[in-house]
């Protein structure tokens, strides 16, 4: 065996044992999830509301499975070890829809667009423009929302600015004051809903 070829060798092996070694050391990932957090409201005509939830869009920035977190002096930073358990623009849309689904009495709120249906439909669509995670600081959330009354009716569009507390540096704080802004974003879709349908 040659002197080069011997070297080589012995590099490959101390890689592995360090490989190996790191292995066992290296910190494991924690998965999280946005669910809903709308309080039930009171029942009645908007029980028969049908309403479909479209696919939200979220900036590119936090589209990912690693939370980004929002650092000082524009810095941003995914951590690969706290993640999204689902892609994210699916979550937001399926938490905006149970909370829907609570703030406005109704078992008829939806993700799934049918096709054609003889029951009158509202539609919704909601655009993400912010989405800022700081632990310690706050979540905020940022969105512009459309309303498709069932017909021909004019379209109603808004905007909301939700920011809430993040107590402490927690992952599980952070996600829970996500949870918190997403409800408060619902709450100005149901009540501008609840409006139209007056």
């Amino acid at each position: 065996m040659t002197r080069a070829l011997a070297f080589v060798v012995i590099a490959l092996l101390v890689g592995a044992v360090g490989l190996a070694g790191g292995c066992g050391s290296s910190p494991t990932s924690s998965f999280y999830r946005l669910k809903p957090e709308a309080t039930p409201a009171a029942t009645g005509a908007a029980a028969r509301l049908n309403v479909v939830v479209s696919p939200v869009t979220i900036p590119e920035l936090v589209d990912r499975p690693q939370i980004v977190v929002s650092l000082a002096d524009n810095q941003v930073w995914p951590n690969e070890f706290q993640r999204w358990a689902e892609p994210l623009k699916s979550n937001i849309q399926r938490a905006i829809a149970g909370n829907l689904a609570a703030l406005l009495g109704s078992e008829r709120v939806t993700v799934f667009e049918t096709g054609a249906s003889e029951k009158p439909m509202w539609r919704v669509r909601v655009d993400v423009m912010r989405f800022d995670s700081m632990p310690g600081d706050a979540a905020t959330i940022e969105a512009l929302w459309t309303i498709s009354p069932p017909g021909s009716a004019t379209p109603v569009v808004g905007h909301t600015l939700a920011r809430e507390p993040v107590p402490g540096q927690s992952y599980d704080a952070l996600v829970a004051a996500h949870d918190r802004a997403l409800a408060q974003v619902s709450r100005d879709i149901a009540a501008a809903i609840q409006n139209a349908s007056r």
